[in-house]
């Protein structure tokens, strides 16, 4: 399942999204994975979230970043939870709907049915394409 929340840049996205996954964290018998671009967050997180850190292993443009996901969905079939902040940060300077909208359509194939994907999408809703605002969380 693929969750989109978006808005404007201080909107308190990454903020609900610690939260959604501390909360996961407590609740789930699997893996919680949250990826970011840097390592702000490695104190707001429970220990138990797994923090992988983009920068790390050089991922830049949607391409390498849905190859990424992809990859870290596909080598552990017990992630139950995964969040990822600054979706555009680490897509590419601009943004860039057209990779945004490749990429969640893919993981949206790709992903496990019991697994949530969560990703925070700096955009004002009615900007986003139409193909994945049914992913958007209101």
């Amino acid at each position: 399942m693929i969750k989109l929340i978006v808005g404007t840049k201080g909107a308190g996205k990454t903020k609900t999204l610690v939260s959604q996954a501390n909360a996961a964290a407590e609740a789930s018998k699997g893996n919680v994975v949250f990826v970011e671009k840097g390592m702000q967050l490695q104190y707001d997180l429970a220990t138990s979230v797994r923090l992988v850190n983009t920068e790390e292993y050089g991922i830049s443009g949607f391409e390498k970043f849905c190859g990424f996901l992809s990859g870290i969905l596909a080598g552990n079939y017990d992630i139950t939870h995964m969040f990822v902040d600054g979706t555009f940060k680490i897509g590419g300077k601009e943004k860039n709907y057209d990779g945004l909208v490749d990429m969640v359509l893919h993981l949206a194939k790709v992903a496990p049915q019991e697994t949530e994907v969560v990703l925070s999408v700096s955009s004002d809703e009615e900007d986003l394409p139409d193909s994945i605002k049914q992913f958007v969380v209101k």
